[in-house]
């Protein structure tokens, strides 16, 4: 896995497919090869050379052992597109990974070519501080939740009614987040809590880069609401809203995400 040193701290990246390049955001606590499964199939059939990378904080990638911002890690992507590409690039974030795209849109914006926007917010509202300090506090606790108990937590806050009630599928992620409870919350500290932020809506009214917001219908960590503010407030941005699927839309229904996604990354739309 190839690494690149950017603003104090070394990012490991991994890329796939060739063309166009486009750059996956995740989301708080996810390793970059969460994307493998299901966009990185699309977007590579599509012609786009994609780029995965881990977050700072994330193992392997150093964890600089003090706190970190959302501005660290807005600079941290900005230096990876430096290094994978010569001239803008697209980006697709999703949840904090597309706050931290937002960030980049604001402070540099000659980067990007298209942004995608997944769970996104532009403001916390009280549901998410209250996830945000909830979590926090777990963590500094140093309680491990037992793992079934996690997956059934898991399962209630970032799936689906129509998987909650779908015997088989639920089974199935049910059994994924029991083998993954393990990693806990420790590995994300660093960055928990940074989708805590102040309302950013004005600063977001200076963007000028093509976005596509979406929205996932059953989110109940970033209810589509606050994902369709963000659309709302950056210039002529296009909001899409998926529905049947939680907070992990993109894993519940890919087919219909990526669909939106290499949709707008070729111009269909703005």
């Amino acid at each position: 896995m190839p690494v690149v040193r950017t603003n104090g701290v070394s990012l490991a990246y991994e890329e796939y497919g060739t063309g166009e390049p486009v750059v996956m955001v995740t989301g708080t606590g996810a390793p970059g090869r969460v994307w493998r499964a299901h966009q990185v199939p699309a977007l590579t059939a599509a012609g786009y050379r994609v780029i995965t990378f881990d977050n700072r904080g994330i193992p392997p990638n150093d964890h600089p052992g003090q706190c970190f911002t959302l501005d660290d890690m807005a600079t941290d992507l900005a230096g990876l597109i430096a290094h994978v590409s010569p001239g803008p690039c697209h980006v697709v974030g999703f949840s904090l990974g597309s706050v931290v795209v937002q960030e980049l849109l604001v402070a540099r914006p000659g980067l990007v070519g298209r942004a995608v926007l997944m769970a996104s917010i532009g403001r916390a509202d009280t549901l998410v501080r209250a996830m945000a300090e909830a979590e926090i506090d777990l963590c500094d606790s140093g309680a491990a939740l037992p793992p079934r108990y996690a997956a059934y937590v898991q399962a209630l806050q970032y799936l689906s009614g129509d998987t909650l009630g779908d015997p088989e599928r639920l089974q199935g992620w049910l059994d994924v987040f029991e083998m993954t409870a393990s990693a806990g919350l420790a590995a994300a500290r660093g960055q928990l809590g940074l989708q805590v932020i102040p309302d950013r809506r004005a600063a977001y009214r200076n963007i000028r880069c093509p976005c596509l917001v979406i929205g996932f219908g059953d989110d109940r960590i970033v209810r589509p609401n606050l994902s369709r503010e963000v659309a709302e407030c950056i210039p002529g941005a296009a909001y899409t809203e998926i529905s049947g699927c939680g907070h992990f839309g993109y894993l519940e229904k890919p087919d219909a995400v990526n669909s939106a996604i290499t949709g707008f990354l070729a111009g269909r739309g703005r």
